[in-house]
């Protein structure tokens, strides 16, 4: 008899994400390639960023502001193709990414002339 899915740790069936780290946080936390987290459905921003966060705490304050939550400027968020880098951090991500079919990447942003 299959073990079904991990569970998080209110219970219920957690998905596995794929999070692309930029090389300076990938340093700072000590790891090499991308990650995979464990995210409690509905699988959001917010959710893949706290578990994260969770994981590696060395991250946190690094991707958004420790009070507010906030993504920090000139870090952006991209996910199926898409920027959700000003996108809800309550809405769902696409399916492609909560079903670890491709990865939630984060990336430093540059500025300058």
């Amino acid at each position: 008899m299959s073990a079904g899915p991990p569970a998080g740790r209110d219970g219920r069936a957690t998905r596995a994400v794929a999070v692309v780290l930029p090389a300076q946080l990938r340093a700072l936390a000590g790891i090499e390639s991308a990650v995979v987290v464990e995210v409690s459905p509905p699988v959001t921003q917010r959710g893949v960023l706290d578990a994260l966060e969770g994981a590696w705490p060395v991250l946190s304050g690094t991707l958004r502001d420790p009070v507010t939550r906030r993504r920090r400027p000139y870090i952006r968020y991209f996910a199926g193709g898409l920027d959700l880098s000003h996108a809800d951090a309550d809405a769902a991500v696409p399916e492609a990414v909560a079903a670890g079919r491709e990865p939630f990447v984060v990336i430093g942003a540059m500025a300058g002339g």
